[in-house]
């Protein structure tokens, strides 16, 4: 009899270990899948060696003032300037992820919901912008409220903190923008350090109390393109990438 209820407790310790190591065969698969779909989601927009994804605004072609520089998508500003670029793709609800590397004294932008048309020169008159920005040198740092300092949304909302590098270090700025909740935000080097609306009252009172509130076609579109901004100065952006929301 001892040896018969032995054998049994044997029987169903076997059956309990093999029970467990199978479910965490399935957890150690599920955490696989996520890791890898979490990786699959993001669409690299530039790794340092192509420029495959971008073209010039109201143009079939990139301008010759962007270039790849050890890595890195740089521009060099020429005589006559409008030489904004835009992704070929459109995007709607998204997380952006990028480095921008200002020159001293710079200023630059970058710019989503970007709707291309001969009816709106440059790409800021209808894309939303965050701004690139020397803070150090850069006169428009120094006003208050400072809704023209690096990280801002371009003279709607200030940032909350000035975490960013001097001129000539990287910063890493991951834009999230959704629709669907209707809230918008960014951060600069892991600090969140704007949040916003999208549309709404609180939306139409930050416009209409800024240099946009008369201008046709601003923040119109949900669904548009990426841009990067030529104000005139050397800036260069590198790992850059966005996933779908």
């Amino acid at each position: 009899m001892k040896s018969l209820i032995s054998m049994l407790f044997v029987l169903l310790t076997i059956g309990a270990c093999k029970q467990k190591n199978n479910n965490t065969a399935i957890e150690k698969d599920e955490i696989s899948t996520v890791e890898k779909d979490s990786a699959e989601s993001w669409i690299t927009l530039f790794d340092g060696s192509s420029l495959n994804h971008w073209r010039g605004y109201l143009s079939d072609t990139i301008y010759p003032e962007w270039t790849i520089e050890n890595g890195a998508l740089a521009f060099t500003p020429s005589s006559k300037g409008g030489k904004n670029i835009i992704t070929k793709e459109k995007f709607t609800n998204f997380v952006l992820s990028l480095e921008w590397k200002i020159s001293k004294g710079g200023n630059s932008g970058i710019f989503w919901g970007v709707f291309e048309d001969e009816a709106y020169p440059e790409a800021y008159q209808t894309g939303l912008e965050i701004q690139v920005l020397d803070n150090e040198r850069h006169p428009d740092a120094k006003a208050n409220p400072k809704f023209h300092q690096a990280g801002a949304l371009y003279d709607l909302v200030e940032p909350a903190h000035d975490v960013s590098k001097p001129a000539g270090e990287w910063n890493l700025c991951v834009i999230t923008i959704n629709h669907n909740s209707n809230t918008g935000s960014a951060s600069l080097n892991g600090k969140a350090i704007v949040e916003f609306p999208l549309s709404g009252e609180v939306w139409d009172k930050m416009v209409a109390n800024s240099k946009f509130k008369d201008w046709k076609g601003f923040a119109k579109y949900k669904t548009g393109h990426i841009g990067l901004q030529d104000h005139g100065d050397k800036v260069w952006y590198r790992n850059i990438k966005i996933k779908a929301l």
